[in-house]
């Protein structure tokens, strides 16, 4: 039960509160990574884990999951604001600090909402029915004549009420988090489901958003680190005679194959560090680019993931009559985020502080603690928002970079990647070859379907080595990424299915996660694949989908777009006359199989000149159960497909035998405001349903849509992603 009032020195002599020190995004003052006075609990099955209610009247909600620029700060504040009947402007979010929040896991998957919201509203439900005990002791009237509004508990009897702070304010409610304390009924919504401004947009659009680039702490040394000349030399010698003459410069700091230079102002910084002589040892130990897919067929497998297996569709393949067979891949990707990394850490009295945009700083706690020699009790990490990343990039590993000097310095440390950093550095997301099988009977059933797909082998907590313990030689993770074989199993109703995750011992660079990893891949060739069939037995892309699934939500999203597109039937290529010419595909996905349906049509003009495709428009229809904010849930998936589309076109990362030379955006472009598609989208809203993720399933439907478009213009089929100008051209002439 909620502890009895008490006047403010004895309870902070007695009890849990919280009463710490922390640090917001632009403050001067360090914080500790231990906590001085009572400790404030992360516990997951605690309400104080959550919720905090203040005595001015506001409250604190805390969640482990951060905002990456998502919206995700502002649809925890409707959910917490919706279950306590809290006025938005008086709630404020605590994200991702390893001391004060709980660990509600990475911020990966499409789970924020799921699982991160829905904690903090089983929390809110469960403070919402203590908060309506304790009024009934103080107001005298039964709970049930009780309810919450305004930031309080009023009686429906006389519109007597008491404010949540006279009830709690400053205190624990030191109760566990009730599973089946009632939440709200939808129908009584005020806020959730409403179109709700980002909370954040105000002072990003006016420059007064503390991004971790800004924060600054007394006395912080700026850092560069010297990378190694190719990726995997060893350093031999270093000569910073020339170095150590820059005004500003402080101490160069060398472990292994670990280099770095500390200075007094960030320009000293850059100028020491490129005035260092540091001598590599040759190393070419990364695949021929050209030979990429021969490297990959050929990498050994270390196991074999059965994703799907239906019937026996290797024995009716072999009795079909007609058998149709393609081979899809898509290139290795970097995160591309469009400011680079950057993390300050603090190392004091055996301590270590990090304020990082890492998306996981739960498991950057754990990380760096081992990779320092230290209990993770010692290490506290901070979020601070950053520039986006969309799956693991360069933040966790500039926190590693300023963790590592922090603690061989002894003073705080600012670490700034660069734009070559970025790029050649950050984890990328691995090279996925896709080889597909189908078998059809006389009448054009489909009676065998087989998928094999060739990626990296897998781990399932959400880490990857941390380049600075590597370079250190220090305890680090194994390179691997997980949930990469996801999308690999179908949706559809086949006689016969085997689909089949073939699992590698290596990959050319080291892994990460990048926006729908593995499932972007796989449903491309999914559904560029079954456009193919569809073809081949001469029936409707749409139509073939909605004949081959049970799923009625995912019908319906099928159906809604087509409404949507204004979708005409075609059975075949258009063949065109001109130029340019225009054309239209489909693609659906129910996300890992289990949740948020989408579907698409797509747009696109060719050139048949130049080879360039321009996707003009995306229509997309989306059931993702219950919606928290509209307005935020399309950001999300206008977000998808223009990332998508840019990743599909345009993206890939250039290589030799040693290292990357796409270094900049020249060698690895982006999209162009001028190219971002016109996008249309049909929200399925179902109230009652659990709310699933909206940050990556649109990207599984984009690249098969346009490679679908691309053969409904011009008839030639792209199996092969990006789908360059080259590419275009080169598949138009073998037509």
């Amino acid at each position: 039960m909620l502890n009895q009032p008490m006047n403010r020195r004895n309870f902070l002599a007695m009890s849990g509160s919280l009463v710490v020190t922390f640090t917001l995004p632009g403050a001067a003052s360090s914080a500790p990574a231990r906590q001085a006075g009572p400790v404030k609990t992360v516990a997951l099955d605690e309400v104080d884990g959550f919720l905090a209610v203040n005595a001015d009247g506001t409250m604190t909600v805390y969640t482990g999951k951060v905002d990456l620029g998502t919206g995700i700060r502002t649809a925890f504040t409707q959910i917490a604001g919706e279950e306590l009947d809290m006025p938005l402007n008086r709630i404020r979010i605590v994200e991702g600090d390893t001391l004060l929040t709980p660990d509600q896991g990475a911020t990966i998957s499409s789970i924020s909402i799921s699982r991160g919201g829905m904690e903090i509203r089983q929390a809110a439900a469960t403070a919402r029915a203590a908060l309506i005990g304790e009024a009934s002791k103080v107001l005298g009237v039964a709970p049930e004549q009780l309810a919450t509004e305004d930031g309080s508990v009023m009686s429906r009897q006389d519109g007597r009420r008491v404010p949540y702070e006279k009830l709690i304010g400053d205190r624990n409610f030191s109760i566990k988090v009730n599973a089946k304390a009632p939440v709200k009924d939808p129908k009584s919504y005020k806020v959730v489901g409403k179109p709700v401004a980002r909370v954040d947009i105000p002072e990003k659009m006016w420059g007064e958003f503390s991004f971790v680039h800004d924060f600054r702490l007394p006395g912080m040394l700026h850092a560069r680190v010297i990378r190694p000349a190719a990726m995997g030399a060893q350093l031999l010698s270093v000569d910073d005679a020339a170095a150590r003459r820059i005004p500003g410069f402080v101490a160069t700091v060398r472990r292994n194959n670990f280099l770095a230079v500390v200075a007094r102002d960030e320009w000293a910084a850059i100028r020491a560090a490129r005035a260092v002589k540091a001598s590599w040892s040759p190393w070419e130990g990364l695949p021929e680019k050209e030979r990429l897919w021969d490297h990959v067929r050929a990498t050994p497998v270390v196991r074999r993931d059965v994703t799907l297996n239906t019937g026996a569709a290797e024995e009716a393949l072999k009795s079909a009559p007609r058998t149709l067979q393609a081979t899809f891949d898509f290139a290795i990707n970097t995160h591309g985020s469009l400011g680079p990394s950057c993390a300050v850490a603090e190392w004091k009295d055996g301590n270590l502080t990090c304020w990082t945009a890492s998306q996981q700083t739960h498991e950057l706690r754990k990380q760096v603690a081992e990779m320092l020699g230290i209990g993770r009790d010692n290490v506290r990490c901070i979020f601070i928002e950053g520039s986006g990343c969309y799956g693991r990039n360069g933040n966790e590993d500039a926190a590693a970079d300023a963790a590592l000097i922090a603690k061989e310095t002894g003073q705080p440390v600012r670490v700034q990647w660069s734009r070559e950093d970025e790029h050649v550095w950050e984890p990328k997301g691995p090279p996925t070859l896709l080889d597909y099988r189908a078998g059809l009977d006389q009448n054009g059933n489909v009676v065998s379907w087989l998928a094999d797909a060739y990626v990296p082998e897998g781990q399932k907590v959400s880490r990857t080595t941390l380049l600075a313990a590597d370079l250190a030689g220090l305890p680090k993770d194994p390179a691997h990424t997980g949930s990469i074989h996801q999308q690999l199993a179908i949706p559809y109703v086949f006689p016969n299915i085997r689909t089949v995750a073939h699992r590698l011992a290596e990959t050319p660079f080291r892994p990460s996660w990048i926006r729908t990893p593995g499932r972007m891949q796989n449903n491309f060739g999914t559904e560029a694949f079954l456009d193919e069939i569809a073809h081949a037995v001469g029936a409707d892309p749409i139509e073939f989908r909605i004949r081959h699934l049970k799923d009625k939500r995912g019908i319906e999203v099928l159906e809604r777009v087509a409404r949507l597109a204004d979708w005409q039937p075609r059975t075949g290529a258009q063949r065109r006359s001109g130029t340019v010419v225009a054309g239209r595909g489909t693609a659906y996905i129910k996300y890992e199989l289990v949740r948020t349906y989408v579907a698409a049509v797509a747009d696109v003009e060719v050139n048949r000149r130049t080879g360039e495709i321009r996707v003009v428009r995306f229509h997309i229809a989306h059931d993702c159960g219950q919606i928290i904010n509209p307005d935020g849930l399309k950001n999300q998936i206008e977000g998808n497909v223009i990332h998508t589309t840019s990743r599909t076109l345009l993206e890939e990362v250039q290589f030799n035998r040693s290292t990357i030379t796409s270094r900049d955006w020249a060698g690895y472009p982006i999209l162009r405001f001028p190219d971002i598609p016109e996008i249309a989208i049909d929200l399925i809203d179902r109230p009652t349903e659990r709310p699933w993720g909206a940050g990556e399933p649109t990207s599984g439907v984009v690249p098969p849509a346009i490679s679908n478009a691309v053969f409904d213009a011009v008839g030639v089929r792209l199996r092969s992603a990006p789908f360059t100008r080259e590419k275009v051209l080169a598949a138009l002439r073998r037509v």
